[in-house]
């Protein structure tokens, strides 16, 4: 039986998973609709912990205002990178002619930037508590202690490059590297989740061999990863197309996108393939009940909405709603294919046995 202080770990940290694709939502949300700016300053917005729902609840002088302590932030962050040795992407921020334009109050905008902030708060607190409750394993797993204490700091350190990306008004790069570290906090969450689940089940063994298997669901979380950062340059890349366009032409932006959208595209259809393999081989070698096989039909669904999405996308003139979704049903795949990794990893064979 397991106990009820182990049972409110596993509870939360599903919780957490949830929240935290809620949150990629919010942020999906926020980057389809072109609120990343709505709000100038971080973590306060518009220097108030409630956001103001009128320009005439400003000072006059709030763009300049926040216009300068931007290159202030930024230029600290300049200085930061050239330490690191990448003076190149320092100098990038320094002469990004953006970065000096002002944004215009706009409520709607301020208020969906602002409660994707507040999502971010929200798992922030889940992540501390998440902590808290991990000291339940200190006698017989240790490691949930260490990879929940290591996912608060990822996640500090995602709401300080959140305050960069605001920063440097949606600096592509740092945009990319963002969501990225999206996926590591969701690594660790469906690790952990799988690894105090597995410690009261008896251990799966089947007949057959599991390395290929564990090797083409290897693969497809890579190729999965490559996926969200094309098609995050992808968005950048629109987002470009549209500014020079002066947001005229929806309907072609994507066509003049070029190679990346197509890389992106094709790479899909390899994903497919790869992922349809995959759960012939799940489906030969695991019964009904077993977790590994609902797991591998869950990828099934999730990867076919996000195929439609991405059609609808290219084909209705990227429509706000299918963006959002389309960036959920990404990171909801790669965490259905490591959770499926890790079960797979984690089943015995037989052969081995003896």
């Amino acid at each position: 039986m397991v106990p009820k202080s182990e049972t409110r770990f596993i509870r939360l940290n599903l919780i957490t998973i949830i929240v935290t694709l809620l949150l990629i939502l919010a942020g999906g949300i926020v980057r389809s609709t072109g609120s990343g700016m709505g709000c100038p300053d971080w973590p306060k917005c518009f220097d108030q912990y409630i956001p103001p729902t009128s320009a005439s609840q400003l000072p006059a002088d709030y763009k300049e205002k926040y216009v300068a302590e931007r290159i202030a932030k930024n230029e600290r962050f300049a200085k930061t990178l050239d330490k690191m040795g990448k003076g190149h992407l320092a100098d990038s921020i320094r002469h990004d002619e953006s970065i000096l334009m002002p944004e215009t109050f706009n409520a709607a905008k301020t208020w969906t930037e602002y409660i994707n902030r507040l999502m971010g708060a929200t798992t922030g607190f889940l992540l501390l508590g998440l902590l808290i409750f991990s000291f339940t394993y200190k006698h017989k797993a240790k490691r949930i202690i260490i990879l929940s204490i290591l996912n608060l700091f990822v996640v500090a350190f995602q709401a300080w490059l959140g305050s960069i990306v605001v920063s440097t008004n949606l600096m592509p790069w740092i945009v990319t590297v963002h969501m990225l570290f999206a996926l590591v906090i969701l690594g660790i969450l469906v690790y952990t989740y799988n690894y105090a689940i597995q410690l009261h089940k008896q251990p799966t063994v089947i007949m057959g061999k599991l390395v290929w298997l564990k090797i083409l669901i290897f693969g497809s979380i890579v190729l999965s990863v490559i996926q969200i950062v094309l098609g995050t340059e992808v968005r950048e890349a629109i987002d470009a197309i549209s500014k020079q366009m002066l947001y005229n032409g929806r309907s072609t932006w994507v066509a003049k996108v070029g190679d990346m959208f197509s890389y992106h595209r094709d790479l899909a259809i390899f994903v497919l393939i790869l992922n349809i393999v995959i759960y012939k081989i799940v489906k030969d070698q695991f019964n009904g009940k077993a977790t590994a096989l609902r797991v591998g039909s869950s990828i099934g669904i999730v990867l076919i909405i996000q195929i439609a999405t991405g059609l609808i996308l290219s084909n209705f003139a990227l429509p706000p709603y299918a963006q959002a979704m389309h960036i959920l049903f990404s990171t909801l795949l790669f965490s259905l294919q490591y959770y499926l990794y890790l079960l797979v990893y984690n089943t015995s064979t037989y052969s081995q046995q003896n």
